[in-house]
């Protein structure tokens, strides 16, 4: 029959780039999720950073204004004192109305009070009126010294405040009302975490949005690559229902008349190859029967004539046989296949299809659980199966050295013939079953080229498969699968 291997061809090139090794690409769903999450967050962290800023913006402005408008009254309030006839300094400052987070320290003449229950290093007044020097800032201090009024925010023990400062010319009264930011921090920080959960959220959400949106525009490009899928697995009467989308009206549209395209010009070549197959039988009938005719007066042609005639007989017979085998492959590519599944005993069946074929000798080993148990198959195309790998063998394994029914389990079994030959090529395993397919060890032997693509069609019809692999030893196993 044919050679296994595969047909020559033009070699292709590929350069590997060295390194590690590439990832995979993305999916387009996850790309777009992605792009949804990225997007969303991006304007969530600028919102956030907007809303923060013009919250601490504006909380800090209060705070400022609040802290300067009372400093200013206080200062009043103490300056109005200041011009009674027996002012009471340190009763006025005692009783200023002070917030709770702040206190005010007043220098008057020389002497330091202090008002307010709020501060936080301790003592305020020091050596007998001296103000704890760590409560203000010196450049605020020196400020007020040059006769002039001021605010500064500091930090002290990790505490941050804002101290307001004002000089009264009366007494030469230094007036300075500081106040903590502490609750303006907690403030903010509890306003920042909840923007930045709110951000999170809204990314996850922006997320799951793109994935949704992203599976429902897929859906559809999904529906076409499944009908491609079997289109090109034989299902040539695959078709998708017209979108009302007018975009995806459009794809679905293109699809179905590729589709129509293709099964218009299979079917034309199946018929064309049906035709011209069936055409040649008559003219290769004649051919044949002229040549036996030839063939029984061999004795008196010279040697010359002999070897010319020989020639004939075996190009003749390959043609009849070639021409065989492209009737069955356009029956198969047609879809007039008749498949009649049976029960079949593979060791006795495989010994008469052995020795039907001229191989009595050749071993045929059966596992002891497939005795008397039977295989679902169709008897005539498995003894085309059976008969196509032996020849095979024959013409290029050197020959079959075994055939083996080997156990996989209580449902499957494997069929294997096995040859003495230089095996094949791992690169061409899968070639050899294309039609026409022809290997570097059968480039120059004979055949036709479509005995092991009938053996892989016929296998298909019958519910299995059949590939090619190394028999231990050297040479190779050619394995059908079969069903009970």
């Amino acid at each position: 029959m044919v050679g296994y291997a595969a047909a020559p061809g033009m070699l292709h090139w590929t350069t590997v780039r060295a390194g590690l090794p590439r990832r995979p690409a993305l999916g387009l769903a996850t790309r777009v999720t992605i792009a949804f999450a990225v997007a969303a967050m991006a304007v969530s962290i600028g919102l956030v950073a907007l809303t923060y800023s013009i919250a601490r913006n504006y909380l800090q402005g209060q705070l400022d204004s609040s802290a300067r408008r009372q400093a200013f009254l206080n200062a009043r309030t103490l300056r109005d004192e200041l011009r009674k006839e027996s002012p009471d300094i340190q009763q006025t400052v005692a009783s200023l109305p002070v917030e709770k987070d702040s206190y005010a320290l007043v220098e008057v003449g020389g002497r330091w009070y202090v008002g307010g229950s709020a501060f936080p290093f301790g003592s305020p007044v020091l050596n007998g009126g001296a103000p704890a020097p760590e409560s203000l800032p010196a450049s605020l201090v020196g400020l007020l010294d040059a006769g002039g009024a001021g605010r500064q925010r500091f930090e002290r023990l990790g505490v941050p405040f804002l101290a307001v400062g004002t000089w009264v010319p009366e007494g030469e009264l230094r007036y300075y009302e500081v106040t903590s930011m502490g609750p303006i921090e907690r403030t903010l920080s509890v306003v920042g975490t909840s923007l930045v959960i709110a951000a999170s959220v809204t990314a996850l959400a922006a997320a799951g949005v793109g994935w949704s949106a992203s599976r429902r525009l897929l859906r559809p490009l999904t529906r076409v690559a499944a009908a491609a899928g079997e289109l090109a697995s034989g299902g040539l009467d695959t078709r998708l229902d017209v979108e009302q989308d007018p975009d995806l009206g459009r794809l679905t549209r293109s699809f179905n008349e590729m589709a129509d395209a293709v099964q218009s010009r299979i079917e034309r070549e199946t018929r064309f190859a049906s035709d011209v197959s069936h055409e040649l039988r008559s003219p290769i009938t004649a051919l044949t029967a002229a040549i036996e005719v030839l063939d029984r007066g061999r004795d008196d042609l010279p040697d010359r004539g002999r070897q010319a005639l020989d020639v004939v007989v075996n190009q003749v017979r390959r043609f009849d046989q070639m021409v065989l085998d492209l009737l069955e492959i356009s029956r198969l590519d047609a879809g007039r296949a008749d498949v009649h599944i049976e029960s079949v005993l593979l060791g006795p069946f495989v010994s008469k299809v052995a020795t039907r074929y001229g191989f009595e000798a050749l071993p045929v080993v059966v596992d002891h659980r497939w005795f008397d148990r039977p295989v679902a198959a169709d008897r005539r195309r498995l003894e085309r199966v059976v008969a196509n790998l032996l020849l095979n063998a024959q013409h290029h394994g050197g020959g079959p050295v075994r055939v083996a029914v080997e156990h996989v389990d209580a449902a499957t079994v494997h069929l294997a013939v096995e040859d003495a030959g230089p095996g094949v090529e791992p690169n061409e395993r899968s070639r050899i079953f294309e039609r026409f397919a022809r290997g570097t060890t059968a480039r120059h032997r004979v055949g036709t080229g479509l005995g092991l693509a009938l053996v892989a069609e016929q296998a298909r019809l019958q519910g299995g498969r059949v590939w090619v692999e190394e028999r231990p030893g050297g040479g190779a196993r050619f394995v059908m699968e079969l069903h009970a």
